[in-house]
């Protein structure tokens, strides 16, 4: 039997919004409609397409597959839909944004709604291992992320350059530093971001390369939680330069091994870039 377009849309928005009520309303149907399209669209395929959880939808090995390839053809639905009507200007829509850290992506958010203050934003802070597969699997449209792997299938555009800080209380015995080396901070307890993470690749990198020792690490959600970790006097906390809001109890230290230059980018699934939604956004983070 032959899906539907009706059950491929149903679908496709439950798994962008990882609700089938929020799919209801975003595509102006009742949720008992989108339900039914949905288990239609399984009996065909002979396999459920999404686990059932209380926080949410959550695709399955098949529902992600089949999400691959019916994300493209809503994308491509959605452009055509902007060649026939007057979409300039931008009174609704969606964008599903994650980023490793805060800055630059929420200043850059808050532009664009000042502008824009229809469209509805989702943003998630997410490792940087979890924002490109995200990516590569459509399930965000634009990714802020430090040094993206190429990718035929991603659009890439530098918005700038950041470096990595070792982060202290202004209490700290070490805050009187202009710099630290990392042989200084394997005797320190580190605060890094969740496995997956670039920071913690380029850490544990270093430390190989040179031998260290590293006394205790620890590992806690996002750079946000790195942060409060540090202001509660955890421990030294690696985060980016500019990745977070200034604060006047943190004391930034330059690492002497970690000197190098790492690109701040927006990464976006190339055949979304054209989306005036999203072309508009990266427009604005560009300019």
């Amino acid at each position: 039997m032959k899906p539907s377009p009706y059950q491929i849309a149903a679908f496709t928005e439950a798994a962008r919004q990882k609700s089938f009520s929020r799919a209801a309303v975003s595509l102006g149907v009742t949720q008992s409609a989108v339900t039914q399209h949905v288990a239609r669209l399984e009996q065909t395929v002979g396999t459920p397409l999404f686990i059932r959880r209380r926080e949410g939808l959550e695709l399955t090995v098949a529902g992600r597959e089949l999400f691959a390839i019916s994300d493209r053809l809503r994308t491509l639905e959605q452009l055509v839909a902007e060649r026939v009507s007057d979409y300039g200007d931008m009174a609704a829509g969606q964008l599903r944004i994650g980023a490793n850290a805060p800055r630059p992506a929420l200043p850059l958010i808050a532009r664009f709604t000042r502008q824009f203050p229809q469209v509805e934003i989702s943003f998630t802070l997410m490792s940087w291992d979890l924002a490109m597969q995200r990516l590569r699997e459509r399930e965000i449209d634009i990714g802020f992320v430090v040094d993206p792997e190429p990718d035929p299938a991603l659009v890439v555009r530098q918005l700038g350059f950041t470096t990595y800080r070792a982060f202290v209380h202004v209490d700290h015995p070490l805050a009187s530093r202009e710099s630290i080396s990392l042989h200084e901070l394997q005797h320190q307890v580190l605060v890094v971001p969740e496995d997956g993470s670039l920071t913690q690749r380029l850490l544990y990198r270093w430390a190989e390369e040179l031998g260290l020792n590293l006394r205790q690490v620890i590992k806690t959600a996002t750079f946000p939680m790195v942060k409060e970790a540090v202001l509660h006097g955890v421990g030294v906390g690696l985060m980016l330069a500019d990745g977070q809001f200034p604060s006047r109890n943190l004391k930034a230290l330059p690492i002497t091994e970690m000197q190098e230059s790492h690109r701040n980018c927006l990464v976006i699934p190339s055949d979304k870039a054209n989306l005036r939604l999203i072309s508009n956004f990266a427009e604005l983070s560009l300019d």
